[in-house]
């Protein structure tokens, strides 16, 4: 497994035609990059693994993949930058990594619109288990859209959730959310007036047996508030019960 010009590709001369999930792995540690590479490769999925966010650029923009684990700290560009550059274009899916001390980090990268992320050192099959949380929501997306499954359109006064489309709408106007805020703001509407706890929250956004700290949360829930208000700045909607969790109020 070799890394040429930042990214592993087929060997010269063979073009391998495959229905596979592909992931990007942004790294400048290499160690990282093969160990994981391989770990994910023998979990069945295809993997192009870049040293920085500038080669990862340059080749997701031209071959899109399904989900991608961004590194923070980075040389050329850093995962901050590559995670605003890849959200102007796609939903698309993403992870970060980020080393026990960069709680800042982590925070900032959820505000600008990571689905998660991972502190190092960290467990390869905790990676794994979010990756496969991510992406079953796409694909339950893209078979609703397919209409492979009947989902229907939820309407909360000026709220507006379609799952078949993976869409958003406040008073008509698209809201843009990650699959990890969609789910949040399904969890909360389908039940106003409820209150959610954090683990709650954690469970519909997550799934089963995920740990995910609560301030992760409370980011997403954050920048959700954010999204919204750039559509209608007297949003406020969804009510923070401190100590307990949130809800969404009713009409």
């Amino acid at each position: 497994m070799k890394l040429q010009d930042g990214c592993t590709s087929a060997p010269e001369g063979i073009d391998f035609v495959t229905e596979k999930q592909t992931i990007a792995l942004v790294d400048d540690d290499r160690n990282i990059l093969t160990s994981v590479q391989m770990t994910l490769e023998a979990e069945g999925y295809a993997v192009r693994a870049f040293i920085d966010g500038e080669q990862a650029l340059q080749d997701l923009t031209s071959r899109p993949v399904d989900l991608a684990v961004l590194d923070i700290k980075m040389p050329r560009m850093d995962g901050m930058e590559l995670l605003q550059r890849l959200r102007a274009r796609s939903n698309l899916p993403i992870i970060f990594l980020s080393s026990k001390d960069e709680e800042v980090d982590q925070l900032m990268g959820l505000r600008l619109g990571a689905d998660d992320y991972i502190t190092k050192p960290f467990s390869q099959r905790l990676l794994i288990e979010r990756i496969r949380a991510l992406l079953r929501r796409n694909d339950v997306n893209r078979a609703e859209a397919a209409g492979e499954i009947t989902s229907n359109t939820l309407v909360r006064g000026d709220l507006t959730l379609d799952e078949a489309r993976h869409r958003c709408q406040w008073k008509g106007t698209d809201v843009p959310l990650t699959v990890t805020e969609f789910l949040l703001v399904k969890a909360l509407a389908s039940r106003p007036g409820l209150v959610k706890s954090r683990d709650q929250l954690i469970d519909a956004a997550y799934g089963d047996n995920i740990y995910v700290d609560d301030r992760t949360i409370d980011s997403h829930i954050k920048r959700v508030r954010k999204k919204f208000r750039q559509v209608d700045d007297a949003f406020n909607q969804i009510e923070t019960l401190y100590g307990i969790g949130y809800r969404y109020k009713e009409d």
